[in-house]
């Protein structure tokens, strides 16, 4: 297939592309930087409010992908422009270029708007996809990790110091981003089954408690470390804290905080792949220790 990909230079992204490189399809691709070159890619530059941008990218291509998203922000405009304003984008350009297929990464914060200015956003873009007239599929992947992750890269960093700082005691699922980009390629086929909402993990039923996700994390880089649980409102401090000396960079802030508090992440069964199209090929406490090892081979661990 010929694939319209946007988010393809983020981390979810990245590996889709490459996944979708090694099983054969071509990608056009948006970028607001410049790339370097790579067979089989167009790169268009331009973002998601660049409708002369958006009409290249979808030209000729068989399917849309749409990472692309916002998923940390501080302000409630930053959500609605990156991920309400965005998939309109997409939605309306892939409407005038005549594309049908069109898949849509959401997140497990969709399920509980109420919780975060991300969730919210993310279940407003939802209810587009909803009413486009597309054939479409929508993805809510758990926490994804992998090489080139860097906002699981500080819970690393936290089991190699031999102490990790955990959100209250709750359960999540997770997935490697490798499987997760398969399932999106998977979902963009052209006899794939639309009108799905899917909400992928890693095959391990009712997901990992925040204890043993934080030993299997410790398990991946040689350590045994102590594990603290830490009310919500500690959260929301560090978060307040992170921000002040951060500022924009900052990767834990309050609204953030909210959603990692939340005691329940982990997938809905009903809402599992069908088994005939996708399951998880990586076991996570591999996955982890392949992650851990990409991440001291680039310096970051």
């Amino acid at each position: 297939m010929r694939l319209a990909v946007t988010g393809a230079t983020g981390f979810v992204g990245s590996h889709l592309v490459d996944v979708a490189l090694a099983g054969g399809h071509e990608v056009t691709a948006l970028t607001r930087r410049e790339q370097p070159p790579r067979e089989r890619v167009a790169w268009i530059p331009g973002d998601l409010h660049d409708r002369a941008a958006l009409e290249r990218l979808v030209s000729e291509a068989e399917a849309v992908i749409h990472v692309a998203g916002v998923i940390t922000g501080h302000t409630a405009a930053a959500f609605e422009m990156g991920n309400v304003e965005g998939t309109l984008a997409m939605l309306a350009a892939a409407t005038a270029g005549g594309i049908r297929r069109f898949v849509q990464v959401s997140s497990l914060a969709a399920r509980e708007p109420k919780l975060s200015l991300y969730g919210a956003s993310k279940c407003r873009s939802e209810e587009l996809v909803y009413g486009s007239g597309l054939d479409w599929a929508i993805v809510r992947p758990p926490a994804v990790y992998g090489p080139g992750d860097k906002e699981t890269l500080e819970l690393f960093r936290m089991a190699k110091l031999g102490v990790m700082l955990m959100p209250p005691k709750g359960r999540v699922s997770v997935i490697h981003a490798d499987d997760l980009a398969r399932l999106l390629l998977a979902l963009a086929a052209p006899d794939a089954p639309d009108g799905v909402l899917i909400e992928p993990d890693d095959g391990k039923p009712g997901g990992w408690t925040h204890r043993e996700f934080a030993k299997a994390l410790g398990a991946a880089v040689g350590t045994k470390p102590a594990i603290l649980s830490s009310p919500g409102i500690i959260l929301r401090v560090a978060a307040r804290a992170d921000q002040l000396f951060r500022r924009e960079k900052a990767k834990l802030t309050v609204d953030r905080a909210a959603y990692f508090s939340h005691h329940n992440w982990v997938v809905e069964p009903k809402r599992a792949p069908p088994p005939a199209l996708w399951h998880p090929r990586i076991e996570t406490t591999q996955g982890l220790k392949a992650t851990a090892d990409w991440y001291r081979e680039q310096g970051w661990l």
